[in-house]
């Protein structure tokens, strides 16, 4: 039996907009109903939801993982859309500032195409000092030192943000290259670091659209946790940035890379990933459980990559092939994203950097939104230890 999002929601005791997060957070199902355009929702799976939050008269506005209200990003029907704009076709021809004027409520006549860039004048400039350390951790060093001479950070409206997170951008694009801060578009200062003709920049700059923004992931619930206590842009940007460096997040483009080479010299996908699974390691980049019909953003960029470097085709068709033959899950954006640095024939780490500064304007974005809301994120614990009174166990 299948209830209508309304019944849902009203049974559930919530707003349709939380019944709707609850669906691309996994957390719900929805189904076809057959003979109709809507969708509905399995009876017994809204009761095991209800009854595992315990909902009650008293706790009905206390979600069972943190749900945030947001304009930002919506993931739906096995596709992702920014502000209501389907991602896929943004990617056919926006650039990041274009993304970034879109995610930051910005006149669509481009804030970052027409300005000189005059707000960032004065704290750039510097690079090579910590040059030795990982990506993250470069960019660690250079935004602690814009927030110590960035005295402008601390205007948290909109229009101070957006200056603020202008100057985060270009200036990591910098770090990440190794070089002066530049005006021109991000994917246009990658390809020129990277020596890539027209079709690489091409595909970087959809690579960049594409990973903007992915809702409330790791990195970006922790960009709100930040936000949400008023500190500025550039302590909300680190704070992602220590989430990002965990193994199971912005590792994950990492590890695909590595594979991905180690795929491209062997030159024998099934038996490299099937000598992974042998050592018993998981084979990255595959699955999400926000598509389990496949990532879109994957097929787009994969597509895209062959399209680009035609004799990356038998590569990355070969690879695929292999993945599903191992393991029954479509590839993902970070597998997408690794093929993509790999046919362009860029060392491992680009991958980790362009998820960067792509993800960086998403971060921005939602650190706007929580300001705006003048709300400060704290979730409550579901404790499981011994009672008050209770005999601990010696």
């Amino acid at each position: 039996m299948y209830l209508t999002a309304r019944e849902t929601a009203e049974r559930l005791g919530i707003k349709r907009d939380t019944l709707y997060a609850y669906v691309s957070r996994g957390l719900l199902r929805s189904q076809p109903i057959p003979g109709s355009r809507e969708r509905g929702y399995r009876t017994e799976e809204v009761e095991r939801l209800r009854a595992g939050r315990g909902l009650s008269r008293a706790t009905r506005s206390e979600p069972f993982v943190p749900v945030i209200d947001s304009a930002i990003c919506l993931i739906e029907g096995g596709r992702l859309y920014y502000r209501g704009h389907d991602a896929i076709r943004l990617a056919e021809s926006a650039t990041l500032e274009d993304i970034a004027d879109l995610l930051w409520g910005q006149d669509p006549i481009s804030t970052f195409r027409h300005s000189q860039r005059s707000e960032a004048r004065g704290i750039g400039g510097r690079v090579g000092a910590a040059a030795s350390l990982g990506v993250i951790e470069r960019c660690h060093v250079r935004l602690a030192e814009l927030a110590a001479a960035d005295l402008g950070a601390l205007d948290l409206t909109p229009h101070g943000i957006v200056r603020t997170g202008r100057a985060i951008l270009y200036e990591l694009a910098a770090c990440i290259g190794d070089r002066p801060t530049a005006p021109d578009p991000v994917h246009e200062q990658l390809a020129a670091l990277w020596r890539l003709d027209q079709k690489g920049a091409d595909l970087i700059r959809r690579c960049l659209v594409l990973l903007a923004d992915h809702e409330l992931n790791a990195s970006t619930f922790v960009a709100r946790c930040v936000a949400s206590t008023g500190a500025t842009p550039y302590a909300v940007v680190s704070g992602a940035l220590a989430a990002l460096s965990g193994r199971r997040h912005g590792g994950a483009s990492a590890s695909a890379e590595a594979l991905l080479h180690e795929i491209a010299e062997r030159d024998d996908p099934l038996a490299v990933m099937a000598a992974r699974l042998a050592r018993n390691e998981m084979l990255p980049g595959l699955g999400h459980p926000l598509y389990p019909d496949g990532d879109p953003r994957a097929a787009a960029l994969l597509n895209a990559a062959m399209a680009a470097i035609p004799a990356s085709r038998p590569l990355i068709e070969a690879a695929v092939a292999a993945a599903r033959q191992l393991v029954p899950q479509p590839p993902n954006v970070d597998f997408a994203l690794a093929a993509a640095t790999t046919a362009l024939g860029l060392p491992q780490g680009t991958a980790l950097a362009i998820f960067i500064l792509g993800r960086t304007v998403g971060w921005i974005a939602h650190a706007i939104e929580q300001y705006q809301s003048d709300v400060l994120i704290r979730p409550r614990a579901r404790y499981t230890g011994p009672r008050p009174g209770e005999e601990n166990p010696a």
